[in-house]
């Protein structure tokens, strides 16, 4: 799986994409990050990407041209997903992870700032809005981050499962849980007994019985559903 980001900040991924399973996931060729500065595709001397909004108003807009230049140049092909990430954009999910991973192989970002990215973008390359949340993030660039850790967790070897028995269930349950939404059960560490400021914190006894269906069990009753 491939992923072109293209940012005003590309400094800000180096940390977070040369860590952990990101990372190795790099070093074993299951996936390539490729960051573009768009300062680098604007014809503007002094390398501004931005510029007022018609209409008037506060803030910025990042303009359309650097970022159609940045995309030409990384050259579309036919299984690639175009997306901006905004504001105004509809929410990503788990389901959204799933169907993404399995329809396309390439994928395109580009991260909003200021109040935004010039409407036309997404007009021309036929871009996707999306958004993580009902919130307002200061950037796009936080978004995907956090979109690529979905898709890439999801690219097959990617993750290290305890046994080959363990990984064929998830990996079959993976598109039951994106259609429900039960993602995940809780999860418990030791000690079996906690004690936090004079009281005590235990494991839940289902836990400790060895009893595998009871635990199955509980662990299907308990799962929570994140999104409907």
């Amino acid at each position: 799986m491939r992923f072109d980001i293209i940012t005003i900040f590309p400094k800000i991924f180096n940390s977070y994409f040369s860590e952990s399973i990101i990372k190795r996931a790099q070093e074993k060729g299951k996936v390539k990050i490729k960051i573009w500065n768009l300062r680098d595709f604007t014809k503007e001397k002094h390398k501004k990407v931005d510029d007022r909004p018609f209409g008037g108003g506060a803030g910025m807009v990042l303009m359309a041209e650097p970022i159609l230049d940045a995309v030409q140049k990384i050259k579309l092909e036919k299984n690639t997903k175009v997306v901006i990430l905004s504001a105004k954009g509809k929410q990503f999910n788990q389901k959204m992870a799933y169907d993404w991973s399995k329809k396309y192989k390439n994928f395109i970002f580009v991260t909003g700032r200021y109040e935004g990215i010039d409407e036309r973008v997404a007009k021309i390359l036929k871009a996707e809005e999306i958004s993580i949340g009902p919130y307002i993030i200061t950037d796009g660039d936080v978004a995907v981050m956090a979109i690529v850790s979905a898709l890439t967790r999801l690219v097959p070897d990617v993750i290290n499962w305890s046994s080959l028995e363990e990984e064929s269930f998830l990996r079959k349950n993976i598109s039951k849980e994106a259609k429900t939404g039960r993602l995940e059960y809780p999860h418990y560490t030791r000690p079996e007994v906690l004690k936090y400021k004079g009281a005590n914190y235990c494991v839940p006894k289902v836990l400790l019985s060895g009893h595998h269906i009871k635990i199955k069990n509980w662990r299907e009753k308990n799962s929570k559903k994140i999104f409907k």
